[in-house]
């Protein structure tokens, strides 16, 4: 009868393993659910609907909060904020030694402009690998440095659907997601960036400069197709960064920062970064008119369109799946094997962080990983741990971190993964030079390697604690729950919830 209560789980596994969008597979998957709730619970179809729902309605903030974050992605690609931030990096002039480490900061900090990684790689990988061409820089290194940079706004970024989708699972404020693994992060990203250089120098690489507008020029015409065709929107960008945009555009960037940090609830921090970038967008000449903005066509309608076709509608199924999972407690025999084989929330919290590592290998997408193993790791801290109600809320935050980080630096390490596959498709469009492989995008991915292994040391050490929001809670102040404590809990919400 247990596995008979997960079973939905390997369903929906098995079909996203098979190659189904999360799409379709969810709502598959959710109505399996039900029929296997109706018959092990003995339940009405009409209770089973008002648990999905209700499920679904805990997560309306979310829903906004990710047609807001689409919106904003497209105003910082098409009104010059991208263009302007790798125009400022690339100004400082690039060497062969240079070029990786100014292509991992820039891809980092474009990515959280724009919270796509897939964006930013296809956005930035002609301009840096053929500016590693013009400077004989070490190709490898720098396509490595541009797919690790390109995740880092999908670890940390306001407007990534991962890290919000992760967030709204786990049930916490996007901006304290931020708050709390941000010097992790950034840590991460200063160590990547001297690990670059200190290798570019051993490698005795030459210190010949370029300009991007030369390596632009250089982009042969069947490159600039495919990207047409791929993600148009790279290839406004790089027109913007050809003829070049007026640096004040990195003005909305750092206000969305700013006022993030200082606390203003996500949804006023995108609507903020729209509108600045529009208004500024005016006075640089990248917004001419306002159907640009508000046509069927605009920017608004755009991020609002791509949202709801897909990642809503995904959540929205997913939420109702949650919803029924909970009904039949089918997470309970998995809650209570891990319980009696852990005797610390910090060996929990790391069974935490290896389930979605290998939940990621096993579905070869991150947003798969993170709407299938997420619930799952929330009802196992949820079940097992007595903690306060602020302690508790830290757990959900690393349990949220665990989603998004090792689903999106976790890729950059799996040969077969989606991420990789993707990134080799648009390296070997972008540079018909070299046959792309696997091993390419892994073998000097310094910022997944460093990301991922210091994510599970730190969890599994109380080394966290040395780095400044990111320590979680540990004994005496929160502690696992004994078998029988947890299984009445079980017992006693099971009943709560009928009762309702």
């Amino acid at each position: 009868m247990a596995l008979l209560r997960l079973s939905p789980v390997f369903l929906m596994a098995g079909l996203m393993i098979g190659g189904m969008d999360a799409l379709l597979a969810s709502p598959i998957a959710t109505i399996y659910a039900a029929v296997i709730a109706h018959f092990t619970e003995k339940v009405s179809f009409e209770e089973i609907l008002d648990c999905a729902v209700d499920n679904v309605k805990e997560m309306q903030l979310v829903f906004f909060i990710l047609m807001m974050a689409y919106a904003m992605a497209e105003c910082f690609m098409a009104t010059g904020v991208g263009a302007a931030i790798i125009n400022m990096a690339l100004k400082l002039g690039l060497t062969g030694k240079t070029v990786a480490v100014t292509g991992l900061i820039v891809t980092s900090v474009l990515s959280v402009a724009t919270g796509t990684s897939w964006g930013t790689f296809a956005a930035c990988a002609p301009i840096f690998l053929w500016l590693n061409h013009i400077v004989d820089g070490n190709l490898l290194l720098t396509t490595a440095a541009v797919a690790g940079g390109a995740c880092f706004g999908d670890n940390i970024g306001l407007i990534s659907d991962t890290t919000v989708v992760s967030s709204g699972i786990q049930d916490v404020e996007v901006i304290d997601r931020i708050k709390h693994q941000g010097v992790w992060a950034i840590l991460c990203l200063v160590l990547t960036a001297v690990l670059f250089f200190v290798v570019s120098v051993g490698m005795g690489l030459p210190n010949t400069t370029a300009n991007a507008a030369e390596a632009i020029n250089q982009i042969p015409g069947e490159v600039w197709k495919a990207l047409e065709s791929e993600n148009p929107s790279a290839i406004v960008l790089l027109n913007q960064v050809k003829t070049g945009v007026p640096f004040y555009m990195i003005i909305p960037l750092i206000l969305v920062i700013v006022v993030a940090v200082k606390g203003l609830p996500t949804i006023a921090c995108l609507g903020i970064g729209i509108a600045t970038s529009l208004i500024l967008g005016s006075f640089a000449g990248t917004v001419t008119e306002i159907t640009q903005i508000l046509g069927k066509e605009g920017l608004i309608y755009s991020g609002f369109s791509e949202a709801g076709s897909w990642v809503i509608v995904m959540m929205m199924w997913v939420g109702a799946f949650g919803g029924i999972m909970t009904k039949m407690d089918a997470f309970a025999p998995l809650s209570n094997f891990i319980a009696n084989r852990v005797e610390s929330v910090k060996q929990l919290m790391t069974c935490n962080a290896l389930l979605c590592l290998l939940g990621n290998a096993a579905l070869s997408d991150e947003m798969a990983q993170i709407v299938t193993i997420g619930p799952i790791i929330k009802t196992l801290t949820d079940d097992n741990v007595e903690a306060s109600k602020e302690d508790m809320y830290k757990l959900r935050l690393r349990n949220a971190a665990f989603g998004s980080s090792l689903g999106v630096f976790g890729s950059q390490l799996i040969p077969w993964h989606v991420y990789v596959n993707f990134y080799i498709g648009i390296a070997s469009a972008v540079y018909p030079l070299h046959k792309f492989q696997a091993t390419d995008i892994i073998k000097y991915n310094f910022m997944g390697i460093i990301a991922v292994v210091s994510m599970i040391v730190f969890t599994r050490t109380g080394w966290d604690r040395f780095i400044p929001s990111f320590d979680i809670p540990s004994e005496p102040d929160v502690k696992i729950k004994k078998q029988g404590s947890t299984s009445e809990e079980l017992s006693l919400r099971s009943c709560t919830t009928e009762e309702r």
